[in-house]
């Protein structure tokens, strides 16, 4: 079966069932999807969203790019104490304005063929496709990327601190992608993963669906080209992005609005 065909036969199961707005202009609409659509969700503190506005703000700067405005970014802390994202909208004077916020996984702290999470800020781009999971499982019956069709978001190949022997750099392919439903979504706000960022499937399809990190694919599907990762259903937020950004906010211990899993980490 070919790839396109395979993506457009996996979709079905993912058609949205509430009505799509018929303009999503401004954070503030959705930020209202976000609340609805994304069943992990951390209600971040006014004075918490301004220290991240000003790592995320930090963070474009020393990598040079002044000018990032009016588009979403999404901010990962990958604080061991913190695992969270943060959607924020960049307005067009350079404010920071929160969306929404849910637990995700980085890289684990030790273990061998464990990465941790690099820091910085990385493109989104097509000179690096995204692609969807498959839904197959791995020799411990694990879904790594999530039931099949969720999309794989790639941010090509980093340089990541290895977590064991003399603890150097090495390769890795970065991408944000979601998890096995039953056995590690429950387990998003604790550093788990080798390296990449985990979040839930219910973000993973907002961040799809809504193609707030797609603003250079809609660069490329706007000269004529089609893109079969693309959702055909897909609704085109107004101020599609392209960054993420890492930070490490470097708490010592977790702050309340961060609890821990309810699910016992093994």
């Amino acid at each position: 079966m070919s790839r396109p065909l395979f993506f457009l036969l996996s979709l079905l199961v993912f058609l949205p069932t509430h009505t799509v707005a018929q303009s999503i202009d401004s954070p503030v609409a959705l930020r209202e999807i976000y609340a609805q659509q994304v069943d992990r969700k951390l209600a971040i503190p006014a004075q918490e969203q301004l220290l991240y506005g000003a790592l995320l703000s930090e963070q474009l700067q020393q990598t040079g790019l002044n000018d990032v405005a009016a588009q979403y970014v999404l901010l990962v802390d990958r604080n061991p104490h913190v695992q969270a994202l943060l959607l924020f909208w960049i307005s067009a004077d350079k404010s920071f304005e929160l969306v929404g916020a849910s637990p995700v996984s980085t890289g684990k702290v030790n273990g061998f063929d464990y990465f941790e999470t690099p820091i910085g800020v990385f493109d989104h781009s097509t000179s690096h496709f995204d692609f969807r999971a498959e839904g197959t499982r791995n020799g411990f019956g694990i879904m790594g990327y999530g039931v099949k069709g969720m999309r794989v978001f790639d941010f090509g190949w980093v340089q990541a601190r290895r977590t064991w022997d003399d603890h150097g750099l090495s390769p890795i392919r970065f991408l944000i992608h979601a998890t096995d439903p039953d056995r590690l979504e429950a387990l998003l706000g604790t550093a788990r993963s080798k390296g990449c960022i985990r979040i839930p499937a219910s973000l993973n399809r907002l961040l799809d669906f809504y193609g707030i990190l797609d603003a250079d694919y809609e660069r490329v599907m706007a000269s004529g080209k089609r893109l079969w990762v693309l959702r055909p259903d897909r609704y085109r937020v107004q101020g599609a992005g392209r960054y993420l950004v890492v930070v490490d906010s470097k708490r010592g211990e977790r702050p309340a609005w961060s609890p821990l899993p309810t699910k016992t980490v093994n």
